[in-house]
């Protein structure tokens, strides 16, 4: 596998290899070369649909599709599965709770020169607040194929948020992967720094920078955010005593906002939440956007500095 891989790839490459295993369909949005569903196309042509630029159609076709007992795929950007089809996803597919996943490739601002527009940061919150849905950010490829087979084995809607940029691989090929849990990347006694998507090896790194400061700092990759592993955070919040949360995502609703609203009932300790403040974003390289987001290992060691003086 290469070094870095983009989600959105690992997505695409995960079809193909579970087609063989498992029975399900792949529905687009006129989008396949970017959402990497085209590869499954390409192999599997009589098991996918392309529903062209009609996002709440596309997802109200998954929903009938589900009806009859096969485990329908629709993918677009974010900014349109999640924003556009939001109508079409609380009362076609969450409302019957059916069984349908929904792969939302292009969120975040690593979408980079796309813009403000496509640069969807807002769609987690929206998805936690459909009853019933499952959401899975997966961090790397091999986390990604792992999500994905599992989204297929669960019984009810699921949400995958993909990225468009390539992202380091920090889980081996034999990762097991499970829906609701979280991982310790490393441990630390200091400070906990929770994780989630393509944030998480930024989150690492940020740790080596503080373990050069004599800091140990737990990390914590929190691939599925909701439903949220709660013990583990509790348990983060009674041994290390401050929290950090790191994503790609708006600070409103997102996994901030999640593990805030954990903690507060259980074992409230000092947090402090770094992700896309309450803006819009702008057209700029990945890395560009990151920096200007302030979403750098740098900022994250700060701000875990911060947070333990509380």
């Amino acid at each position: 596998m290469a070094d870095k891989i983009a989600t959105r790839e690992a997505y695409g490459n995960a079809l193909v290899e579970l087609a063989e295993k498992y029975d399900f369909v792949v529905l687009d949005a006129d989008l396949a070369a970017a959402t990497k569903t085209g590869v499954f196309k390409k192999k599997y042509p009589q098991r996918f649909f392309d529903c062209v630029i009609a996002e709440g159609n596309m997802i109200s076709l998954a929903a009938g599709i589900a009806t009859t007992g096969l485990v329908p795929f629709a993918s677009s950007f974010a900014m349109f599965a999640a924003g556009r089809a939001y109508e079409q996803v609380r009362n076609s597919v969450g409302y019957p709770h059916l069984n349908v996943k929904i792969a939302a490739t292009h969120a975040g601002v690593t979408v980079g020169e796309d813009g403000a527009t496509h640069q969807c940061n807002e769609d987690i919150a929206l998805m936690r607040t459909v009853p019933g849905m499952v959401i899975l950010n997966p961090a790397d490829a091999p986390e990604t194929r792992a999500a994905i087979e599992a989204a297929i084995l669960h019984d009810g809607p699921v949400y995958i948020r993909l990225g468009r940029a390539a992202a380091p691989v920090i889980n081996g090929e034999d990762y097991k992967f499970e829906i609701g849990k979280g991982v310790t990347m490393v441990d630390g006694k200091d400070v906990t720094i929770v994780a989630t998507g393509y944030m998480t090896h930024i989150a690492l790194d940020a740790a080596k920078l503080l373990e050069a400061e004599g800091i140990s700092a737990r990390v914590i990759n929190m691939p599925t955010i909701k439903p949220l592993d709660t013990a583990i955070l509790e348990q983060a919040a009674r041994e290390t005593g401050a929290i950090v949360t790191v994503e790609e995502h708006s600070i409103i609703g997102g996994l901030g906002g999640a593990v805030c609203e954990a903690l507060a009932e259980t074992c409230p300790v000092p947090v402090a939440r770094i992700g896309v403040p309450d803006c819009y974003g702008r057209s700029a390289s990945a890395g560009e956007m990151l920096t200007y987001m302030n979403l750098t290992a740098e900022n994250i060691a700060a701000k875990a500095k911060k947070v333990i003086g509380k």
